[in-house]
């Protein structure tokens, strides 16, 4: 690469080096006219010529100034001629050699604008006051205003040797502020703005000086093109991207799952016109504002560009960037999870949509058999079962077994946390995590209901053999399974969802239906979806208590309220149908739910008030390892009060708590840290009567009736 040096009066800031040979001849003519500029500014304000002490003229009345051009214009013309510095400089300016052939950056550009000399110099002089540090306070002396360290039209017009020129080309620099070359002030009637400084963007000067390639690594790094198989309507799409460069900015949406490889299938467009891909830096989701001037780096490349994927997440507008960028000729590749952003943008600048197809089971398989290398095969359980669990688009497993390229004693264990790692749900306050606190062994159930609910867990194991090995994964949607826990309050429905959730190593997220269920119209089912669509990135167990309020039966439509209720319904029956994990839902009313809802479920166990034979087993289960329960009558007490097992739970904790305060007054068995008699238990088992609103009486207590009243005194 061929580095000119300014030196000598062609530059101000030492060792200021121009690597493209176009942009460092306009630059030396910036500094030379710059400085030619100052001399005749002694010469005009204080009647004598530059001291050269390195002092700059000083400010006068800028409008006497302005007012004296005209009448000063021979006599400046003379200066030029006579001043041994003015003729010095004009020599330099003369003695110039302009590059031929040049192919750099600034020759492009002006050639694909055809900008006229005076336009180059327009743009010169905003590229000097990025690259020159050195000339901010010469720009404000040639102004008469230490106010304004700047360039302006007005500048302009001031230094070149013909203003009409200017003037026309001032006109003219429109087309470099729609590229993204320069930013000028304009009046609110679209007049030029004469004093308004010329502004360029960092990297925009950097390309145009040579400094960097405009698709450069160190600017945006090119996407190759990857194996995908467009199929017919993307092929036809790509063909008609491929017949013609774009004029303006054009945007093409890419609407897939969030985490997509969407710079596979925007480098397979891209790469049917010939045209390469940038990618645009993830950190414009932050600051859009950076892309116009992406855009203006990806059009001197002749390129396209990749936007990040969320930069119109959330509602976010950037009609501001629009605005900039909407003469730029490149086109967008836009990445969205959601169709409903595209409605913010100008149908103007929309190409059609392209779909990017959700990877497939076999597809996640066979990406993380290549990255595992040899190490896949004695994983391919493990493999096969993270695949159907984790439904991760390609940059996610590229990353995981990336991570796990180096990592010793791999087995399945790590390969499951890892996917679980990178497949992080994000249901914000619709939903809160759940750690599960108790296994299959801490349920007391009947036999019946014992036996279900091992099915339920079976099932939930089989579903990668079945679905993907016996072929049901077609026919059912690769679909999860829908489970109904019915019950009284307090039968175990929470503790059985906590047991599936542990045994199965899945997340447990209690959905929240005080967020989810809103009054007004459309709220809910956008709610709903938010739910179900961060759940479907991995297998997890979404829990819906009291789901009465959520899936109730569809009503008969009287009124708007009554339809739109029945369209949430319906559309909560569908996702239903297709969410890949495990749905529990659980309610005190079964009665109460839609019968079409009743027909998708996988399972329903009734949870019902246990027997005297479980409630003696919950008793004896609910006593903390370190409380000494040596006298307490167990069967005694799970004969006489008819209390399901979250009720029995409260009376141990509640009775807990009162005998913390009171004497020991034995002493403890080794391990034992308190001590809970019959008087603590009896009194706490009245008072969870009393809270239910049942009746004690005093046959119910049997040979602790005479003393409960002194008791509970």
């Amino acid at each position: 690469m061929t580095v000119v040096r300014l030196s000598g009066p062609a530059a101000v800031t030492p060792g200021l080096r121009i690597p493209d040979a176009d942009a460092a001849w306009w630059l030396s003519q910036v500094h030379l006219r710059l400085r030619r500029e100052i001399g005749w500014c002694w010469q005009q304000r204080l009647g004598r010529s530059d001291p050269r002490d390195g002092s700059l003229p000083p400010v006068t009345d800028a409008c006497d100034e302005a007012l004296d051009w005209v009448r000063f214009a021979d006599q400046k013309r003379r200066f030029l001629g006579e001043d041994p510095t003015g003729r010095h400089l004009t020599a330099c300016l003369e003695a110039l050699n302009r590059p031929d052939g040049a192919t750099g950056t600034w020759a492009t550009v002006a050639g694909a604008l055809d900008l006229e000399p005076a336009a180059q110099f327009v743009l010169a002089l905003a590229l000097a006051q990025r690259l020159d540090a050195g000339l901010a306070p010469v720009f404000a002396a040639c102004m008469n205003d230490h106010s304004r360290p700047y360039p302006t039209l007005a500048l302009a017009q001031r230094l070149w040797d013909d203003p009409a020129e200017v003037a026309i080309a001032a006109a003219g620099t429109a087309a470099l502020s729609e590229r993204g070359l320069i930013r000028r002030g304009e009046s609110f009637d679209g007049s030029v703005g004469w004093q308004a400084p010329l502004e360029m963007p960092a990297r925009v000067a950097n390309a145009l000086a040579g400094f960097s390639a405009p698709g450069s690594a160190e600017t945006m790094p090119r996407v190759e093109p990857a194996a995908v198989v467009l199929g017919d309507e993307r092929e036809l799409l790509a063909w008609r991207l491929a017949s013609q460069a774009p004029r303006a900015l054009e945007i093409v949406p890419l609407h897939g799952p969030a985490g997509a490889d969407f710079g596979a299938w925007a480098a397979a467009l891209a790469a049917a016109g010939a045209r390469p891909l940038l990618r645009a830096p993830d950190g414009l989701v932050i600051a859009p504002e950076a892309l116009a001037e992406h855009s203006t780096l990806a059009w001197f490349a002749g390129a396209d560009l990749l936007l990040p994927e969320g930069l119109l997440a959330a509602g976010r507008r950037i009609d501001a960037v629009l605005t900039q960028c909407q003469g730029v000729p490149v086109r967008w590749f836009l990445p969205v999870s959601d169709r409903q952003v595209l409605a913010g943008l100008p149908p103007a600048l929309l190409q059609p949509e392209t779909a990017v197809t959700p990877l497939s089971y076999e597809g996640r398989v066979r990406l993380l058999s290549d990255g595992l290398g040899g190490r896949a095969e004695p994983l391919r359980e493990a493999v096969e079962d993270c695949a159907r669990r984790f439904r991760l688009e390609a940059p996610a497993i590229r990353r995981i077994t990336a991570g796990l390229a180096c990592r010793p004693g791999l087995d399945g264990t790590m390969l499951l946390n890892a996917c679980r790692v990178e497949a992080q749900m994000r249901l914000g306050h619709l939903a809160q995590r759940v750690v599960p606190r108790f296994t299959a062994a801490d349920l007391v159930l009947p036999s019946p209901q014992a036996r279900q609910f091992t099915e339920v867990e079976r099932a939930m194991r089989a579903l990668t053999r079945v679905h993907y090995h016996w072929g049901t994964a077609r026919a059912w949607s690769e679909g999860g399974l829908a489970v109904l826990f019915c019950g009284p309050p307090g039968t175990g429905k929470t503790m059985a969802a906590e047991a599936l959730a542990e045994g199965l190593g899945l997340e447990l997220y209690r959905i929240d239906l005080s967020q989810v269920v809103n009054k007004y119209v459309g709220e809910t089912e956008k709610n709903l979806r938010q739910v179900f669509d961060a759940a479907e990135v991995s297998d997890c167990i979404l829990f819906f208590d009291e789901a009465d309020a959520l899936f109730g039966k569809r009503t008969e439509v009287k009124d708007a309220h009554d339809r739109f209720a029945n369209i949430e319904i319906s559309y909560l029956l569908e996702r239903m149908e297709r969410f890949k994990g495990m749905a529990i839902l659980a309610t005190n009313r079964r009665k109460d739910l839609d019968e079409a809802f009743v027909r998708r479920l996988r399972a329903i166990i009734e949870f019902p008030v246990p027997g005297p034979a479980e409630r003696e087993r919950i008793w004896r289960a609910g006593i903390p390892a370190h409380v000494d329960a040596a006298a307490l009558d167990f069967r005694f007490l799970a004969r006489q009060f008819v209390l399901s097992g979250g009720h029995i739970r409260s009376v141990i904790f509640n009775a807990c708590l009162q005998a913390a305060h009171g004497p020991i007054e034995a002493a403890l068995p080794p391990g034992k840290a308190g001590r809970l008699t019959m008087r603590d238990v009896l009194v706490q088992v009245r008072r969870e009567l009393e809270k239910l609103n049942r009746s004690a009486t005093d046959e119910q207590f049997g040979p602790y009736a005479g003393r409960m009243a002194e008791w509970a005194a």
